[in-house]
């Protein structure tokens, strides 16, 4: 079976008869640094499914197919300047049959229980990769979501449980990216406010998570405004990436993304970019390019 040309029938024929094969994957993959010698991270993301969001741009379902979201994972893997991947388990454990994880970064995505559209929404539950899942299958980080509705009681759940998933990476010496944002409902559906009053209470709130900050990371999206992310990131000392997010559905809402994000990258605590949909389903051209573009910016 070749890498850039996934076959599902073959993985889940593995899955049916030797599912012992994941773990052994995961045991013999060659692991590396989180940070490498170009000295800043790149990642792409692809653990969107699992929450039910499968829409990129105007295509509800443009993630819905295995088969094609793993053969543009395997062609962004493959491109230089790609330090890894962040996804589910299912993605992840497909990548890891196909054998296209070897010296990369893989994190694990760790609440995805507050799917898109639901009432609970706010109610993030990990129900993804917990601290000792990432620690079993030799994967080098983890990741989770922490979205703040001020009029949702859902919230404080999903506060209390991202710091006690703080604490249990931390044990263990594993870093943790924390995703935080300050949403609230519009017309029944939750949005992310990015506005710099915002996004700087998002910062100083996942900070403080959990009884130490020594392995946190925040990952952050660019405000509205990116001249305003200099005093944004002046709120915290951790380690920080930028979000990519989807950027809209033109050539231009890209162009405009690549520059609010060129800018950002020259701020002293920002290390890297972890992009998912805007580079696996560009908006014009090939994932490559896509990729290829994004990794110039670093």
């Amino acid at each position: 079976m070749s890498p850039s040309i996934p076959s599902i029938a073959d993985l889940t024929t593995v899955r049916a008869r030797h599912p012992e094969a994941i773990a052994e994957a995961a045991a013999r993959r060659v692991r590396r640094p989180l940070i490498g010698d170009s000295g800043r991270l790149m990642i792409v993301a692809a653990d969107h499914p699992a929450r039910g969001s499968l829409g990129v741009g105007d295509r509800r379902l443009a993630m819905a197919n295995r088969a094609d979201l793993l053969e543009r994972l395997c062609t962004a893997l493959s491109r230089p300047g790609v330090d890894g991947v962040l996804a589910t388990a299912d993605v992840l454990e497909d990548l890891l049959l196909l054998g296209v994880l070897e010296n990369k970064v893989v994190m694990g995505s760790m609440n995805r229980g507050g799917l898109a559209g639901a009432a609970f929404e706010m109610d993030d539950r990990f129900t993804g990769h917990r601290a000792e899942d990432i620690e079993r299958l030799r994967f080098d980080a983890g990741k989770l979501l922490l979205r703040i509705d001020y009029a949702d009681t859902g919230s404080l759940t999903t506060l209390e449980a991202s710091a006690r998933a703080v604490d249990a990476m931390a044990a263990r010496e594993l870093p943790v990216f924390v995703e935080p944002f300050i949403s609230h409902r519009v017309d029944g559906r939750v949005r992310n406010d990015l506005s710099a009053e915002a996004v700087t209470r998002s910062v100083a709130v996942a900070s403080g998570l959990g009884g130490t900050s020594a392995y946190t990371w925040l990952k952050l999206p660019v405000t509205h405004d990116p001249d305003d992310m200099a005093e944004v990131l002046e709120t915290s000392t951790l380690p920080a990436v930028l979000l990519g997010g989807d950027i809209g559905g033109s050539p231009a809402d890209q162009n405009a993304a690549y520059e609010r994000w060129r800018k950002a990258l020259r701020l002293p605590t920002v290390q890297g970019m972890v992009v998912g949909r805007s580079l696996l389903y560009p908006a014009g051209g090939s994932v490559e390019e896509a990729v290829d573009t994004a990794v110039g910016l670093l």
